[in-house]
């Protein structure tokens, strides 16, 4: 029986291990561990769609979308940098952000990308 529970587990909680292939394109840097985290913690990131992520110091999570509506969660930052949400629905996700030239972007594992507005990195 708990063999069978760490089998479930595995698939349910995000790791950095889940995500091999970041979709990496021609001249990304991925961001070190402490470099997300100065990008991240008690910081709130704006996406062109107008969406913010906000991470509290203490590891709380919101995303809120353009229409106001917000997901609530905790955040992780992985030794290798990358950011893993469990989100209080249940759902969770790892994401990465790389340097692409000038720009910020995050990287999902399953090939979006998503810049950062500059004003934010400001």
């Amino acid at each position: 029986m708990s063999r069978i529970i760490s089998l479930i587990a595995m698939f349910l909680i995000p790791t950095a291990a889940a995500a091999q292939d970041w979709a990496l394109r021609a001249g990304d840097k991925l961001l070190s561990h402490m470099e997300v985290a100065q990008l991240t913690t008690g910081q709130t990131l704006v996406f062109y769609d107008d969406g913010q992520s906000k991470f509290s110091a203490g590891g709380a999570y919101s995303y809120t979308y353009a229409s106001g509506q917000s997901a609530y969660g905790r955040y992780t930052i992985e030794p290798d940098g990358t950011v893993c949400i469990q989100y209080r629905n249940g759902f969770a996700r790892c994401d990465r952000y790389v340097q692409s030239g000038t720009r910020i972007v995050l990287l999902t594992e399953d090939g979006q990308r998503f810049p950062i507005r500059p004003e934010v990195l400001e």
